[in-house]
């Protein structure tokens, strides 16, 4: 019996601004803070954010949730700035031997940009498909309300 192929979360947005302003939120650790951890986006703390943007470096974000230190990590596999991001995507202790993937690609626009996000993972996660799209849905409201 073959391996279930992977679950694939999508999520698109548009943002009144470059491709490079938004590019850049994503490899910049006081930017990370604003907008994809912390109390502006949900009910936690930002604990420390160490990123080392470039192939084959790695992150580590940081954050307490419900008394709880939740590490996100993930290396960064492209950095074609300011079109392209793809990292794994993993939760120490929890995921990290099998990390997600994440590919962002974005698009210049007349009046700004489109990033689109797919989130790869394994069918055995498939469970949390819907509030993985909901957590990057969130987040990138928050990106948004950046620019």
């Amino acid at each position: 019996m073959s391996p279930a192929p992977p679950i694939e979360v999508r999520v698109t947005r548009y943002f009144e601004t470059a491709p490079e302003r938004v590019f850049d939120a994503w490899l910049v650790p006081r930017t990370l803070g604003q907008w994809m951890f912390g109390p502006r986006v949900r009910e936690e703390n930002v604990v420390r954010l160490d990123v080392d943007p470039r192939v084959g470096g790695s992150f580590s974000l940081k954050v307490e949730r419900n008394g709880e230190i939740i590490d996100h990590v993930g290396r960064y596999l492209e950095i074609e700035r300011p079109h392209r991001l793809v990292f794994t995507w993993a939760v120490k202790g929890q995921s990290d031997d099998e990390p997600s993937q994440v590919r962002i690609d974005i698009a210049a626009s007349s009046s700004g940009c489109v990033l689109t996000l797919v989130h790869s993972m394994d069918a055995k996660w498939a469970e949390y498909a819907q509030r993985t799209q909901d957590g990057w849905n969130t987040m990138l409201d928050a990106l948004a309300g950046l620019f």
